[in-house]
C-alpha cells in the first residue's frame, strides 16, 4: 500500500482546510469591514444629528437674546442694533461660524454647513486656514447627498472622497428650527483610512491565528490519516501472509467501526482457513490411507484367488479333496471381493452430494421389526437372542426405507459378530433414540473416536472378515437423514450404538 491512502487523505484534508480558510478569511475580511463601516456610519449619523440640533438650539438662543436686547434698549440703541444685525436670517447670519469652529476643533472629523442659499461654511484646519471649496465645486454625486438632506432626510455616502482627495465617509443631517423648517444641512466627514487600517489589522490577526490553526490542523490531519491507514496496512500484511499459507497470523484490529468489522472478518477468515487447511491435510492423509487400505484389501483376495488358480492350473494340487478346498477358498474370496466393491460403491454414492435418496413418509417401528426378523436368521448360528423394545406403536419419519434398513442391519450385524454364543442383542426405540446394544467383547476407549472411519477395524480375532466400511456407510446414511450417531462401550460388559433421531 505504501501509505498511498494516507497521502490521499492528507491531501484531501489539506485542500479542504485551505478552501475553508480562504472562505472564512474572505468572509471575515468583508464582513469585518462592512461592520466597521456600519458602526462608523451610525456614529457619524449620531454626531451629525447632535451637531444639527446644537446649531438649531444655538440659533434659537441667539434669536431670543437679540429680541430681549431689542426690547430693553432705548430707541436709538435698538435702531443701532437693527443696523448691525445682518439681513440674512439663515444659520450663517446668526454666529454659527464660531460654533462650527468649536465643533471642528473639538472633533476629529470635518464638519461642513450648507444653508438653503447654497452657502458652504467649513471650519479652519489645524494651520488656521479655511479650505477654498465652494458649493459649486461639489461633485454631482455629493450635490445629490446635500439635496437629499435639505429635503429633510439623513443621507450617507462616499461621494466627497474625490473633493477631499482621500477615501471619506460622509453623513448629512438637516438643521431645523422649532417649527420644523429646514434651515440648512450639516455634513460630517470621516476618513476611511482608519477603518481600512482596523480591517487590515483584524485580517492580519486572523491570518496569524488562522495560520497557526492551519499548521496544527495539518499535523492533526497527518496523524489521523496515518492512524486511519495503519490498521489497513496491518490487515494487508496479514492477508499477504495468509496468501503464503500462514493461517495462524491475526491482524488483531479492534475498533468499533467498519474497519474493526473488516479486521474481525479477516481474523475469522484466517481461523476458517486454518481449520480448512487442517481438514484438507487430514483429508489428504485419509485419502492416502484409503488408497493404501483399499489396495491392501483388494490385493489379499486377488492374491489368494490367483495363487489358487496357479496351483490348480499347474496341477500342483490334484487330490479331489484339496481341489474342492481350493474352489471353496476362491469362492469365499470372490464373495468378500464382491462385498468390498459393493460397500465402496455404496459409500461413494452416499458421499456424493448429488446422490438422491428415495425419501418418503415411513414408520421407523416397521424398519426396526423388519431388521429384527432378518437378523434372527443370522443369530441362529450363535444362538443369540434378539430383543426389540419399542415404547410406541408408531414413529413417523421422512426417510429412505431401504437405506435406514441397511444402516440398522450394519449395527445389528456388528453386534452379532462381537456377541458371544447364547448372548443377546437389544434394539431399542424410545425418546428419540434408537439403540443397538450387545454384551460382547466391546471396543477399547482408544478405538472409539475412529470407529466410524473408513477401513478402521479393531484387531480382534472375530473381526477378520469385515471390510471396515460398514460403520462408515451407516454414519453417512444417518447424516443424510439428519441423525447423529455415536458409540458407547465398556469392554467386556456392553457396547451400545446410539442414533439420535431428528
Amino acid at each position: 500500500m505504501k501509505n498511498k491512502i494516507a497521502a490521499k487523505l492528507f491531501l484531501l484534508f489539506a485542500v479542504l482546510l485551505l478552501i475553508f480558510s480562504l472562505v472564512v478569511g474572505s468572509s471575515f475580511a468583508y464582513l469585518f469591514r462592512q461592520h466597521t463601516l456600519e458602526v462608523k456610519s451610525n456614529d457619524l449619523e449620531d454626531r451629525a444629528v447632535k451637531i444639527a440640533q446644537a446649531l438649531s438650539d444655538s440659533r434659537e438662543q441667539m434669536l431670543r437674546w437679540h429680541a430681549e436686547r431689542m426690547q430693553d434698549s432705548e430707541p436709538e440703541r435698538r435702531e443701532q442694533m437693527r443696523r448691525l444685525m445682518p439681513p440674512r436670517q439663515g444659520p450663517m447670519g446668526l454666529g454659527y461660524g464660531a460654533v462650527l469652529r468649536f465643533l471642528g476643533s473639538a472633533a476629529a472629523e470635518d464638519v461642513w454647513i450648507i444653508d438653503n442659499d447654497q452657502t458652504l461654511e467649513m471650519p479652519t484646519n489645524k494651520e488656521g486656514k479655511k479650505p477654498s471649496f465652494m458649493y459649486k465645486d461639489l461633485p454631482p454625486d455629493a450635490e445629490k447627498i446635500v439635496q437629499k438632506v435639505l429635503q429633510g432626510n439623513i443621507a450617507h455616502g462616499e461621494s466627497f472622497s474625490e473633493l477631499l482627495e482621500v477615501p471619506t465617509m460622509t453623513v448629512g443631517a438637516p438643521i431645523k428650527d422649532k417649527d420644523g423648517n429646514i434651515l440648512g444641512a450639516v455634513l460630517v466627514h470621516a476618513p476611511l483610512s482608519g477603518m481600512d487600517a482596523a480591517a487590515r489589522q483584524g485580517f492580519r490577526i486572523l491570518l496569524i491565528s488562522g495560520g497557526a490553526a492551519l499548521v496544527l490542523a495539518f499535523l492533526a490531519a497527518l496523524y489521523f490519516a496515518w492512524r486511519f491507514t495503519r490498521p489497513l496496512k496491518i490487515m494487508q500484511q496479514t492477508a499477504e501472509e495468509m496468501t503464503r499459507g500462514d493461517y495462524t497470523l491475526r491482524c488483531g484490529v479492534v475498533q468499533n467501526d467498519e474497519i474493526g468489522e473488516l479486521g474481525k472478518a479477516l481474523d475469522s477468515l484466517g481461523s476458517r482457513l486454518l481449520i480448512a487447511s487442517r481438514e484438507s491435510a487430514q483429508l489428504d492423509q485419509m485419502r492416502k490411507d484409503f488408497i493404501a487400505n483399499i489396495s491392501h484389501e483388494l490385493r489379499t483376495p486377488v492374491t489368494v484367488i490367483r495363487g489358487s488358480l496357479d496351483a490348480l492350473c499347474d496341477k500342483m494340487v490334484t487330490e479331489p479333496a484339496k481341489v474342492e478346498e481350493y474352489y471353496h477358498q476362491m469362492l469365499a474370496e470372490s464373495v468378500y471381493l464382491q462385498r468390498l466393491i459393493n460397500d465402496l460403491l455404496d459409500l461413494s454414492r452416499l458421499q456424493n452430494p448429488g446422490f438422491q435418496m428415495e425419501m418418503g413418509p415411513l414408520n421407523l417401528c416397521e424398519v426396526v421389526h423388519d431388521v429384527a426378523r432378518s437378523s434372527r436368521r443370522l443369530a441362529l448360528k450363535k444362538d443369540i437372542k434378539i430383543e426389540v423394545q419399542i415404547a410406541q406403536e408408531s414413529y413417523p419419519l421422512e426417510g429412505d426405507y431401504g437405506r435406514l434398513r441397511q444402516m440398522l442391519l450394519v449395527f445389528v450385524d456388528n453386534a452379532l459378530k462381537f456377541s458371544p454364543e447364547h448372548g443377546s442383542v437389544t434394539i431399542s426405540l424410545q425418546d428419540k433414540r434408537l439403540e443397538v446394544t450387545d454384551h460382547g467383547s466391546g471396543v477399547e476407549a482408544k478405538d472409539l473416536p475412529h470407529i466410524f472411519e473408513r477401513f478402521y477395524k479393531s484387531r480382534m480375532e472375530n473381526n477378520k472378515t469385515g471390510t471396515g466400511l460398514g460403520l462408515a456407510i451407516a454414519r453417512e446414511i444417518a447424516e443424510r437423514h439428519r441423525m447423529r450417531v455415536h458409540m458407547e462401550s465398556e469392554p467386556g460388559v456392553a457396547t451400545k450404538v446410539v442414533v439420535e433421531l431428528p
